[in-house]
């Protein structure tokens, strides 16, 4: 195929899916949704056929002119759009699926997640986002941030070797749930995004020192709302559930 006006298939840091039983489990998560789907870089379709196939409205975002081509010519019935996911309108869609370029899988997931309207999304990672997000072996701070708007689950590892060329890493497929309602209100998600921020980056010999410092608490008011909220006392941040965060947050003074 000839190389794209945006990069070579490396810089456009495609890892294109070939392992069936997971694109099998992707269409059956997305099976369970309502409502048109939106799919994030198609490549060279693995994922779009089946997707067309369940009857649904589909379009899908593609940055590389020349599978455009090719995508419109071997799917009619859906709408394939020549555009950067990094710029495409995430909103257009109540339903995400996507295949993320393993280099390009934080910002993608920073920006779905400040996009409004979706209420589903299947996506796949590089299996270390996928585990982290989902709270495996603990949260990381930006689902820590987003946890009392979406919910995360992980659905499975991929083998590097589902993937054409190889990755050097394995894969993740991760669903996420806008939650309704969500657990605080969302004109109160930038300040609560500074104090998760403040409580991950903070310094102290346990949480409870670390909430205080977070926030106008006195140690012995942070220990006495983290015993309240059900967090151990040896508990570190990524330890928190999301109703835990949220808790701690709407008992700040």
């Amino acid at each position: 195929m000839p190389r794209s006006h945006s990069g070579g298939r490396h810089e456009l840091g495609q890892n294109f899916l070939t392992h069936k039983p997971t694109i099998k489990r992707i269409v059956e998560i997305t099976a369970a949704t309502d409502g048109a789907i939106l799919e994030i870089g198609p490549g060279d379709g693995a994922l779009t056929g089946p997707l067309s196939r369940l009857g649904r409205p589909l379009t899908a975002v593609e940055i590389d002119e020349h599978r455009v081509r090719r995508l419109r010519k071997a799917f009619p019935g859906a709408r394939i759009l020549h555009e950067d996911a990094l710029r495409a309108d995430l909103a257009s869609a109540p339903v995400i699926v996507g295949n993320l370029p393993f280099h390009l899988t934080t910002p993608l997931l920073r920006r779905l997640l400040r996009s409004r309207n979706w209420t589903h999304a299947v996506v796949m990672t590089q299996w270390e986002v996928a585990r982290k997000r989902a709270g495996v072996g603990g949260a990381t701070m930006m689902t820590a941030q987003a946890a009392p708007w979406f919910g995360f689950t992980l659905h499975g590892r991929v083998p590097a070797s589902g993937f054409r060329p190889m990755p050097s890493v394995d894969g993740g497929i991760l669903e996420i749930v806008r939650r309704g309602p969500p657990l605080i209100p969302i004109a109160e998600r930038a300040a609560y995004e500074a104090f998760v921020k403040r409580v991950f980056t903070g310094r102290g010999a346990d949480l409870a020192r670390i909430l205080a410092a977070a926030s106008s608490l006195s140690v012995r008011e942070a220990r006495l709302l983290l015993d309240d909220v059900g967090c151990p006392r040896r508990a570190l941040p990524r330890d928190l559930a999301a109703e835990q965060w949220a808790e701690l947050w709407r008992r700040l003074p």
